[in-house]
């Protein structure tokens, strides 16, 4: 399994999960740099995403919506605010309705992911910082830690195919 640790910090308010790769940085890099591939492994297995909207370049949008084994549609949005192709992107994401339209009632996130090289492959850092502590317990209660771990353990399988 990619996921090699999750750690919180309440008084940071973030959400760290760190993850190894079977494959060079940008390998990795392409994964969230094409739509189909992200959609592939942005969400739990049982959730894949839609991209409607992909614009990884600062002040870029990204829209999508998950789609449940019943049909039920979860959208959300990244505001890309930083790139570094293949080291790293800075985003915030947030909730949506199915307009895209951010959801008031749901805490949007500040996140910095960055990929170095690690023996032929690829170690990945996702910081997650959050307004508030609530906000970041909230994410939390919701299951952001098991569904962010078994999104990102899919990248494996991706790019060794």
């Amino acid at each position: 399994m990619p996921v090699t640790e999750v750690s919180q910090d309440v008084d940071a308010r973030t959400l760290t999960i760190t993850a190894e790769f079977a494959a060079p940085i940008e390998r990795i890099w392409q994964v969230y740099a094409d739509p189909e591939q992200l959609g592939k492994v942005w969400g739990p297995p049982t959730y894949p995403a839609t991209f409607v909207a992909h614009d990884l370049r600062p002040g870029g949008r990204m829209n999508y919506f998950m789609t449940g084994p019943d049909g039920d549609k979860f959208a959300g949005f990244w505001e890309i605010t930083a790139v570094d192709e293949p080291h790293s992107f800075a985003f915030d994401d947030g909730f949506a309705d199915l307009d895209f339209n951010p959801n008031p009632d749901l805490p949007v996130s500040k996140n910095v992911v960055t990929f170095s090289a690690i023996d032929g492959g690829t170690k990945a850092v996702y910081v997650s910082t959050y307004a508030s502590a609530e906000a970041l317990q909230q994410v939390l209660d919701m299951g952001v830690v098991d569904g962010a771990s078994s999104a990102i353990n899919q990248i494996d399988e991706l790019v060794a195919g």
